[in-house]
């Protein structure tokens, strides 16, 4: 058992100018998209997801991972990342989550970009056109503000009403005038609120 993949979609984002003001540093902004069969579509409910959770997350993981590191260069270059999923119509939120929420799937991505922060995510329903937002956050250190970023675009015919969308996202830099700061200055401020 193996992903009916239709397409691969890149998506590539170079801001050199924002707010007005050049940008020290371009920023980079990549997607990566892969439109498939979703196979629990048309199967009314199913209880067990795992034996397609375990045949496909590993090769969409691994296949995404090696698209995304193609256009960025190295694993090293990424800076922030995340993932998302889109369900067409006729499955479930579930049936996105299930390929994304799981280690057969991230771990390709984060052992490939040295990462120790967990991966941002959206999962949705949606049809063709429905927008691609892929949360990012700094790889290394999830209170890194200036690497709260999103990669969004769309494919114009995906997800049909028995597919998904399975993407990663990545950033080379991140925003370019950053300068509200990190988590950090404010748990200092404020004290931890959870604490």
């Amino acid at each position: 058992m193996k992903p009916a993949i239709r397409k691969i979609v890149t998506y590539v984002e170079n801001t050199l100018i924002e707010g007005g003001k050049a940008a020290p540093r371009p920023l980079r902004l990549i997607g990566v998209a892969a439109v498939l069969d979703n196979p629990w579509a048309e199967r009314g409910f199913t209880e067990d997801l795992s034996p397609e959770i375990r045949a496909y997350a590993p090769v969409l993981g691994e296949m995404l991972t090696h698209e995304i590191l193609a256009v960025a260069g190295s694993g090293e270059a990424i800076e922030g990342y995340g993932k998302a999923a889109i369900c067409g119509t006729s499955g479930e939120i579930e049936h996105a989550s299930a390929l994304i929420h799981t280690l057969h799937f991230g771990n390709h991505y984060r052992r490939a970009v040295g990462a120790k922060t967990y991966l941002a995510f959206t999962n949705l329903r949606g049809g063709p056109n429905t927008p691609i937002m892929i949360p990012l956050m700094d790889k290394n250190d999830e209170g890194r503000r200036s690497h709260y970023l999103t990669v969004h675009f769309q494919i114009g015919d995906a997800p049909a009403p028995d597919e998904l969308v399975v993407a990663l996202g990545a950033s080379i830099g991140g925003r370019p005038h950053h300068r509200i700061g990190d988590r950090y200055q404010d748990l200092k401020e404020v004290g931890d609120l959870h604490g």
